[in-house]
Order: structure tokens, then sequence, then C-alpha cells
């Protein structure tokens, strides 16, 4: 994109970012449960945390924490069964918001997404007003606080929406971009996950800066695939479009854990936020899926993969759930600890507009 005199016009990119949306939806819809530290998921022994209000997060709450972990650290939590129904309808209007401004949205889940808002319906200049008027749009339409960061590429985008969280909003521009990555800390890095920030440690690249030193070809040997995207984004460098209605190949999420899981509750217990984000991703965008992965990696960093095909795509998170657990208990008892577990999905496909899901499969 370039401007009268052929220059190169960054972008406008905003990402928008429910706050606590399951708990901020739980706390709307009863108000009694409003101001008080709350937690979406069970409460049971092998309960977890799919979402944590503000007031639980105090006291060291967040998603994906085992439920008796979060009630040893909050004593007064409250626990509050999914309505993921209520969460996608409400989705659902968030995105009509979106679409008053510009047809190029893509959504990461039910509560966030990216917006190019460089040429927009709205003919608004500034983005970071458009990004103030969406967000009041919101409250106006749902009672639901959301926060947004404003930039010239997706990575700094997302990076700014954590800037100013809960009820905030943040912008990186083209001047001062670069030098807010230079002084990150990598763990901090949108797509750079715990097991790659301790890779990255074991190098000696801690912050955006340490990254920015590395050449690419070192990026690549250490990293592979990913190394050109971490050399881009080292100095604020994100190519990548918004892209809307895509249908991805496939949709996953995985964890790697401080310590090496041995039996099946907790490794089941830690697949649930990883189920409820891929669900997520598919539920915002409209996306069957019939191929479910179980990646584990072991201790000795060996891996194995178990994948379930079904006819028809899943059509609820009941169902992945119960694939996943399937999958899941005939590796038990591991022939080493733990240390990773994924899940993914594929042979993804865009449901027809208008229609549900089909019922229930008999698995």
């Amino acid at each position: 994109m370039t401007n009268d005199e052929g220059q190169e016009r960054p972008r406008k990119i905003i990402h928008v970012d429910m706050d606590a949306y399951y708990a901020s939806v739980e706390q709307r819809d009863n108000p009694e449960l409003r101001g008080k530290p709350i937690a979406v998921g069970g409460s049971a022994a092998r309960g977890v945390v799919a979402a944590a209000s503000y007031e639980a997060r105090k006291f060291g709450v967040h998603s994906a924490m085992p439920s008796v972990t979060a009630k040893r650290k909050c004593p007064d939590l409250i626990f509050v069964p999914p309505r993921f129904d209520v969460y996608k309808a409400v989705s659902q209007q968030i995105r009509e918001i979106f679409a008053e401004y510009t047809p190029m949205i893509e959504p990461l889940s039910l509560d966030e997404a990216y917006l190019d808002v460089t040429h927009n319906l709205k003919g608004m200049e500034i983005a970071t007003e458009i990004a103030l008027e969406i967000r009041a749009r919101i409250k106006a339409v749902t009672g639901l606080n959301a926060s947004a960061g404003v930039s010239y590429n997706k990575f700094l985008a997302k990076m700014a929406s954590d800037l100013n969280k809960p009820n905030g909003q943040a912008v990186i521009t083209p001047r001062n971009g670069p030098a807010f990555v230079e002084a990150l800390p990598v763990k901090k890095f949108h797509g750079i996950g715990p097991a790659t920030a301790e890779k990255m440690h074991r190098l000696g690249i801690d912050t955006g800066a340490d990254l920015k030193g590395k050449t690419l070809e070192f990026l690549v040997e250490h990293f592979g695939k990913p190394g050109p995207y971490f050399y881009g984004i080292a100095r604020g460098i994100d190519e990548r479009q918004v892209k809307p209605n895509r249908v991805r190949k496939s949709v996953g999420a995985e964890d790697t854990f401080s310590q090496d899981l041995h039996a099946y509750e907790p490794a089941r217990e830690a697949l649930q936020p990883l189920i409820e984000k891929v669900w997520g991703y598919c539920e915002a965008n409209g996306i069957g899926a019939k191929t479910v992965t179980l990646k584990v990696k072991y201790a000795d960093f060996n891996q194995i993969t178990r994948s379930k095909t079904v006819p028809i795509p899943l059509a609820a998170i009941a169902d992945l759930e119960e694939i996943v657990g399937l999958l899941l208990a005939p590796i038990f008892p591991p022939r080493k600890g733990i240390r990773l577990l994924g899940v993914s999905l594929s042979s993804l496909e865009r449901r027809a507009a208008g229609t549900e899901p089909q019922l229930r499969l008999a698995l």
C-alpha cells in the first residue's frame, strides 16, 4: 500500500480482546456475582479454570489452573459452569459491531479478533478513534468491557492490547515499534511459548534486543520454520495480513509443563483449556472439524500423535472432550513422564450459513 508519492503507507490494525470474557458474561447476567472472585469451570477434583474474573486474578487464579489449586489460592472463589451457547451468541453481537467498521475481520476465538481498518466503512482516518468507538459500542450493546491494541501490524497490535487491560487501549506507532520490541522480554512475545522462551534463554536470548542480535541463519538453524518470523518481529516487522473468512488447514494448541505428568487425571485436566481454545476458534469462525489429533511429548523429547476422524463435523465441545479422552487413555501408564500435550483439529470445513451443527455423534 502506497501513498501519492509512492511511499509505503503503514497499515492500521486493531486487536480487540474482551476482558475476562466468560467470567464477565456470567457477572453481567447474575448481579450476585458482580465484584466477587469467580471462576468459570468445574469445581470437582478434576476441574480446571476456563476463565477467572479480575477479582479472582488478584489471588493468582488464572485460566488453565486446576480448580483445586484455584480454591486453595482463593478460598472464597465461586465456580460457575460454562455456558458456551451464551458466549457464542454474545460473540456474534460483537462481530456485528466490527462489521459496521470493516469487512476485514479475522477472529482468533470467541473473544478476540484482528481488524484491518486502513480502509474502513466509516471513512475515519485515526485508528485509535475507531478503537474507542468500537469499545464504546460493545459496552452499549453487550454491557461488557473490551481492550484494544492499535498498531501497524498484527504482532504489535496484539502486544498493545495487553498494555492497558482491563478496559483500556494502547497504540504502538511505526516510530516506537522497534524500540518497544527491543525492550520486551521474549517470554512476553505473542507466539513464543514457555518451551521456546526457555530454549531462547539457553541460547542467551532474553529480550527483543537479544533476538534482534541473532542472524536469520542462526534462528532458522535453532528454531526451524518459525525462524524468519522471529527475525521479523525482533525488528517490529510482521507482514501477515488480516485474513477474513479464512479456513485454515488445521488449528491447534499445546502446553509444556513445569513438572512432568505421570497420571491420566492430571493429563486430562491439563488438556481442557487446550480443548476450549481450539473449539473456541472453530465456533468463532463457523468451522466444523472431523479429525482430532492428540500430541504427546515425553520427558526424553520423543513424541507420539494419536488421531481419530469421524464422518461428520463435531457438533459440540462435549464430542471433542470425549474423543480426546479416548485418545489419551491408552497411553497410560506412560513409559516416561509427559512434558507436553497438544490438541489439534483438521479436516476443517466451513459450516453453511444459517445451519446448526448436527446432533451429537455416537462416539
